[in-house]
């Protein structure tokens, strides 16, 4: 199944690094300009549609750049804009000469609009609201124009804070009403409408207190990332500039484990705060750090003294925390009990448990089939032989033909993709040999990425599993399945549409002498991939074989929908042989069909996706308590329509393998999250057609295996 290719893949990228980016350094002793050097640079040699950055590329730029700043338009005034359009375009010009007069102007006047602003909704907030008079909020921040004077700036605040003050006030009396009728409380104890008012309004300074503070953690880098993301993001919505710390995430995130203590931690106005204990980490093995306690204090094992983290920036605690693996860190707490207490706890490697595959054994009708789940197709750069997708399912799908299953799920749904490479193994799991994937760069041939192991794991029925949040890697994975006829797909109309390759390159190889610091890293666009067919998922993305409607299916969240993306186009298609197994795939298909014409809950899911869509679409709000609440009220009855969505339940029965029930004995978390897994399962409509479908495939597998064998007699 894992193909050779991947090491000329690796090799081919390397070399394309190390001779064309390189080769070239950079040394400007300002950061910030030569991270823009570095970045242009990169983008001219690299990308795989560079961009002419001229005016019309300056014009685009400023409206991103001022939007992600002021989406609101409750910091700049019109007379901000305007000073600002002096710039409009010559942000080109500014770039090629490594110029930051732009972004200085307009970071020096956001920072003084922002603490102009917190004086505002301060002075607001300490005032009563008079819900009975008659006006309406407008969500429609893209039609808002720009106010011109600080009494309009006051009634733009006024309004925003009245309407997220007048839910919270809802929300109190909807619940003391319901502690009244649990006799919680009395008629004698219950608050009056003033103090409900009151306390709504503390809640709503409380939120943006909470807000305030992380703007006010933001230093100057990182709203310099934010200018250098509206530029690069002019290429396609998947070229990125990762600063340090994002691509730390970004490395967790695709590798699905880190080094370090093992707890999630939140900046609050009171302090950083424990908020998750990492199931099997280091905190959750030593058992003395609580979710709600405080920290305070880190000290490393070889250093004399703690360092006092209170009012610090979470990113920069966090560099304090984390650490090597078999190092000691000890926390100064303040426990949610009020106590203060020192712990100690050895690091050690983090895993995401949430990251990683998952199985589990489905029964119907006396019959057993497998379903495995798949968040992401993850990957460790630095060392492929360790944990990666590709490794897991094989282990997953070995572990399910030992228990016997006679058909298989996978599960791809909200799978926003990840490594191409591990894509490719997986492909090769079901296949016994052939083309994967085509991908092009601009000005060269096309390479076809192909599986060349003729083991197959799995030669039983498959199903897929798609929505419109399948992107990436698994549009390729769902695409060669569908090509080859080895697997039905089912899911939305269409997936995400992304078919484009990223490369994330360490910009600090390109610096000579640096002094700087960390210089972050760049995603960007390199390549296109096509199905084995010739067509490109980009945009269209993968159309299901049978197609049920969802919760997404009325909103625009795929590709198509995003700012500057590639187009579509084909290119020739790959010599490869069709599945022939499958005794009669067409039919299979048609009958699912019919299934799902007929499903009422599907009818249900669709009636709701649509309603979902109208309260999205909603632009404007009374203020006026009384008409909030009958609005708030006719929302009420519109969603007991769709209370049976939730009642919904199927025959089918879930179970982990053995290996993972050893490991329940030790670990409640882990039973817990298989426990609601599985009663989520349970109540999918669509992991039950899945089964339906695998079905019927076992029922064409033994048809074809009697006439064959028929034949041989």
């Amino acid at each position: 199944m894992r193909g050779n290719y991947k090491f000329l893949l690796l090799a081919l990228l390397i070399a394309f690094a190390s001779c064309s980016f390189t080769s070239k350094k950079f040394d400007d002793p300002d950061k910030d300009k030569l991270l823009i050097q570095l970045i242009t640079y990169l983008l001219d040699q690299g990308h795989f549609d560079p961009k002419d950055i001229n005016d019309d590329f300056s014009s685009h730029v400023f409206e991103a750049y001022i939007d992600n700043l002021d989406p609101f338009k409750r910091y700049f005034y019109a007379s901000d804009i305007k000073e600002f359009e002096a710039y409009k375009d010559k942000i080109d010009d500014e770039i090629k000469a490594y110029d930051l007069s732009f972004f200085n102007l307009t970071h020096s006047r956001l920072l003084q609009r922002i603490g102009e602003s917190k004086k505002i909704y301060t002075d607001i907030l300490e005032k009563p609201f008079n819900f009975s008079v008659d006006e309406e909020y407008s969500a429609d921040y893209e039609k808002l124009q720009y106010v011109t004077s600080k009494k309009e700036m006051n009634e733009r605040w006024r309004q925003q804070l009245k309407f997220s003050t007048i839910a919270n006030y809802d929300d109190a009396i909807a619940q003391q009403d319901l502690d009244l009728e649990n006799k919680t409380i009395t008629a004698k104890t219950k608050k009056s409408n003033k103090t409900l008012e009151s306390d709504a309004r503390i809640a709503t300074k409380k939120s943006l207190d909470e807000l305030y503070d992380y703007i006010e953690d933001r230093r100057r880098e990182d709203w310099f990332s934010v200018y250098i993301n509206a530029i690069v993001e002019e290429f396609d919505p998947h070229t990125f500039y990762f600063a340090p710390e994002d691509k730390e995430r970004f490395d967790r995130d695709i590798s699905g484990k880190f080094e370090g203590i093992g707890a999630r931690l939140q900046k609050k106005v009171d302090g950083i705060m424990v908020n998750e204990i990492i199931s099997g980490g280091p905190a959750w093995r030593a058992n003395e750090l609580e979710v709600g306690d405080q920290i305070l204090k880190v000290k490393q094992e070889d250093e004399e003294e703690a360092v006092n983290v209170v009012g610090m920036r979470l990113d920069d605690a966090i560099k304090f925390i984390k650490g090597p693996k078999g190092t000691i860190v000890t926390l100064t707490l303040k426990k949610v009990d009020g106590t203060i207490q020192d712990i100690s706890i050895k690091r050690d490697i983090v895993e995401l448990e949430e990251t990683y595959a998952k199985s589990s054994t489905v029964e119907k009708d006396g019959k057993k089939f497998g379903i495995i789940n798949l968040p992401k197709f993850y990957i460790n750069f630095e060392d492929y032989n360790k944990r990666n997708a590709a490794s897991d399912i094989k282990q997953e799908i070995i572990r399910l033909k030992e228990e016997g299953v006679e058909g298989l799920v996978m599960d791809l749904r909200n799978n926003g993709g990840g490594s191409l490479q591990t894509v490719v193994d997986i492909a090769g799991l079901f296949i016994e040999e052939g083309p994967v994937v085509q991908v092009r760069e601009t000005g060269r041939e096309k390479e076809v990425l192909r599986d060349k192991d003729k083991a197959i794991v799995w030669d039983g029925p498959l199903v897929i599993l798609v929505n419109e949040l399948s992107a990436s890697a698994s549009e390729i994975l769902a695409a060669a399945m569908q090509d080859y006829k080895r697997g039905i797909v089912i899911g939305s109309k269409q997936t995400y549409g992304k078919g484009t390759v990223q490369t994330v390159f360490d910009l600090n190889r390109m610096v000579r002498n640096n002094t700087n610091g960390d210089m972050g890293a760049l995603k960007f666009t390199t390549q296109k991939f096509y199905r084995i067919n010739g067509g490109s998922t980009q945009l269209e993305g993968v159309k299901s074989d049978v197609v049920v409607p969802d919760r997404y299916s009325y909103i625009d969240i795929g590709e198509k929908d995003q700012e500057n993306p590639l187009p579509w186009d084909k290119i020739d298609a790959a010599d490869y042989q069709v599945w022939e197994n499958y005794f009669d795939y067409d039919s299979t298909i048609s009958k699912s069909k019919a299934r799902m014409a007929n499903n009422e809950q599907l009818k249900l899911i669709d009636a709701n996706a649509q309603w979902v869509k109208k309260i999205r679409d909603r632009e404007t709000y009374s203020l006026n308590y009384e008409d909030y609440k009958k609005e708030m009220k006719v929302n009420e009855e519109e969603a007991k329509r769709f209370s049976k969505l939730s009642e919904y339940q199927t025959d089918l029965t879930f179970s982990s393998l053995p290996y993972e029930l050893k490991l329940m004995d030790k670990d409640s978390v882990l039973k817990e999250k298989r426990d609601r897994w599985h009663k989520s399962l349970a109540k999918d409509v669509y992991v039950e057609e899945a089964i339906n479908v695998l079905h019927d495939l076992k029922m064409a597998y033994a048809i074809k295996t009697e006439v064959v064998n028929s034949v041989k007699n």
